[in-house]
């Protein structure tokens, strides 16, 4: 007998085969998959993590909204084929999950507070060229066109070299919070409001927040002939760890 629940966008899936149980799901912020950590660990179960076909498309962008009422029903309906005892682990993950949300919301907003253009909204077509959360404000495309970029504590960019021919690179100018610019082989260097950086076309570097702050610089695209951007590994925690 086979039975499936699913959620659109962020979703679990769970199918019971007679004694065997396979638990499918896609999380796009990492909120489904503690939810089935804690189910799968009160059942035994396969896990499989549904990753998108096609890279750098959001397939979650309006998936934001999940509210609290559709997360309960995606537990009610794996409580259904798991049973209630095992799915009230998920319900306490739940609202962990929801808990954390609501403070981050929050910081976010008092972040905001401090600058005065907009913190944008979530990054997600270079998600996958961040270690943690980014968010994204295009300010111009005129001239010279530039947006605001703002990190989560924590958050940086991988390694990556803006090429060019000729001209070209990329400048930075704080705007709140505290963060770092590093080239490779190098110093690492303290970003504040006002700090401003010169980056070089086809040097290899990183930027992003403190560990402790939140952190908000624009960037802009210097144009140069032949430009393009070449997004590499992304700084480990060592890296990141010894700039802290």
């Amino acid at each position: 007998m086979r039975k499936t629940v699913g959620l659109v966008g962020l979703f679990c899936m769970v199918i019971s085969m007679q004694a065997k149980t396979l638990v499918a799901y896609y999380s796009y912020t990492s909120n489904i998959q503690r939810i089935v950590e804690a189910l799968v660990s009160q059942i035994e179960a396969d896990v499989v993590r549904i990753e998108p076909a096609e890279k750098g498309v959001d397939y979650a962008a309006d998936n934001y909204a999940v509210g609290s009422a559709q997360i309960a029903a995606l537990l009610t309906q794996a409580a259904f084929y798991a049973g209630w005892p095992n799915a009230w682990a998920g319900f306490r993950i739940a609202k962990e999950v929801w808990a954390d949300a609501a403070d981050a919301a929050t910081e976010k907003e008092r972040f905001q507070q401090q600058m005065i253009f907009p913190v944008g909204e979530p990054n997600s077509a270079y998600a996958r060229y961040f270690t943690g959360n980014s968010y994204l404000a295009r300010i111009s495309d005129s001239q010279i066109p530039f947006s605001n970029v703002t990190f989560e504590p924590g958050c940086r960019n991988n390694w990556h070299i803006h090429r060019s021919s000729t001209g070209g690179g990329q400048m930075l100018v704080g705007v709140a919070g505290r963060g770092w610019y590093q080239e490779e082989g190098k110093p690492a260097v303290e970003i504040l409001p006002g700090t401003v950086v010169h980056i070089p076309a086809n040097v290899k570097h990183w930027h992003g927040a403190a560990a402790d702050s939140w952190f908000a610089h624009l960037a802009f695209e210097i144009p140069g002939e032949n430009a393009s951007n070449e997004w590499l590994e992304p700084v480990s925690d060592e890296e990141y760890g010894r700039v802290r």
